[in-house]
């Protein structure tokens, strides 16, 4: 971390980026708000009252869509202009809302749960710049605000932004002393809270500002010590992304239950571990989902029928024996700690970074759902920080997911403006 933020080029280990987010809530902000998330191939639009201290959020409006495939691989004109239109559908579904805003114009905010570039081909090439200044980005911006005045609509959008960064707004709304937000889902990355000064220079572009939102891009964290094995290398080597991502593909949803697939496979065919002849489906990539994966694990019934259930829904295996469905819940408890204590391991890398004590969000489906994984990544985290710091370090699920970081900032804009002028 040290050395990604005190130099502008790139680090063999992690390239964290600076985001132009700058102000953040302070939990006193009221009004409607707008927000829309871009998740993978879907779009959620949402709208909702903050009331400030004494009544958070109320009136939640929420609808989320599927993009066509051929709006995608469109431009970026294309993809803004499409959700423009939907954005004024959802609009124009809730005239009480719009009535209750008024007439002035308001501001929207816009988070992603994916990065762009895996989805929208136009930003492949350049997405992954490391500055806030990053020209896809602000060219979507650009093209969207463009596009909301062509619909008629009287909202602006500031930036464009991960929704991690959603989530770390969400938590200073509900707590200020919040400083660090985590993804924990399909895919993940954390965002915190740095001091200016630590910042190199030439990277700072908002120099009168004393505290940057940094996105850590985490899942691209790479480093000798981490625990790799052969299961991790063919996954890689399977993946989309063959080099890249090692840290996401050791504790991120995408990759769990490909893992643990990689091991039964091997086991089927040493050990006969389902019969003399391998499950033709167990071949199959991705097949095996993290819910799956979490429903096995956190399978409690007598002789694991649970495990023999997803087993035959799955991957179509009939019949296994008890002791079979026990090694399969044991390759998920295997599979499931080392990920939750690598991941606690990077929270316990944040805090130590920044020397401060204080408030972790978490958002994402796997955090979220996963009680097995949660409660292993909160046992490192207290372990690692001892008795005396761990007493201090509160991590709870974020109020900023699911799209709403988008609202959150928004807001923050919005009253940050208004003190400006």
């Amino acid at each position: 971390m040290k050395i990604s933020l005190a130099s502008s080029g790139e680090t063999p280990t992690l390239n964290m980026k600076i985001s132009n987010v700058t102000s953040l809530p302070q939990g006193d902000e009221e009004g409607f708000y707008y927000g829309v998330n871009l998740q993978g191939k879907h779009l959620l639009m949402l709208c909702a009252r903050l009331g400030g201290k004494n009544m958070p959020v109320s009136a939640l409006q929420r609808e989320e869509i599927s993009i066509p495939d051929a709006v995608l691989a469109g431009t970026s004109e294309e993809i803004t202009d499409y959700v423009a239109t939907e954005i004024a559908k959802f609009v124009s579904g809730h005239p009480e809302i719009e009535e209750s805003a008024g007439a002035k114009k308001k501001k929207m905010g816009f988070t992603l749960s994916y990065p762009v570039d895996e989805v929208m081909p136009f930003a492949a090439t350049t997405f992954q710049r490391k500055g806030s200044n990053d020209p896809v980005r602000k060219g979507m911006v650009k093209d969207l605000n463009r596009a909301l005045t062509n619909h008629g609509m009287k909202m602006h959008v500031s930036s464009l932004v991960d929704e991690t960064i959603g989530g770390l707004a969400g938590g200073r709304y509900y707590n200020t002393e919040s400083v660090a937000a985590i993804t924990l889902g399909m895919s993940t990355n954390a965002a915190y809270v740095e001091p200016a000064e630590e910042v190199a220079n030439e990277l700072t572009q908002s120099p009168n500002s004393s505290e940057l939102v940094i996105s850590m891009e985490w899942g691209n964290f790479s480093s000798p010590r981490l625990p790799l094995t052969s299961y991790d290398a063919s996954v890689d080597a399977e993946s989309s992304n063959p080099g890249s991502g090692t840290f996401e593909k050791l504790i991120s949803g995408m990759y769990l239950g490909e893992v643990v697939r990689h091991v039964l496979l091997k086991l089927a065919k040493e050990t006969a571990l389902f019969g003399s002849s391998v499950p033709p489906k167990l071949m199959t990539p991705y097949l095996l989902r993290s819910f799956d994966m979490a429903a096995m694990h956190q399978d409690t019934s007598e002789d694991r029928e649970i495990v023999g259930e997803k087993l035959r829904e799955v991957f179509e295996i009939g019949s296994c024996s008890p002791m079979a469905r026990e090694v399969v819940a044991e390759v998920c408890d295997i599979v499931t700690e080392r990920g939750a204590r690598l991941a606690g391991a990077g929270i316990v890398g944040i805090i130590k970074k920044l020397g401060r004590i204080e408030n972790r969000k978490m958002e994402g489906g796997l955090y979220e759902h996963y009680r097995i994984f949660r409660n292993y990544l909160h046992s490192s985290v207290w372990e690692m920080l001892g008795n005396d710091l761990s007493d201090n370090v509160i991590v709870e699920h974020s109020h900023g997911g699911s799209g709403t970081g988008a609202l959150f900032l928004a807001a923050a804009h919005t009253y940050a403006h208004h003190g400006d002028s």
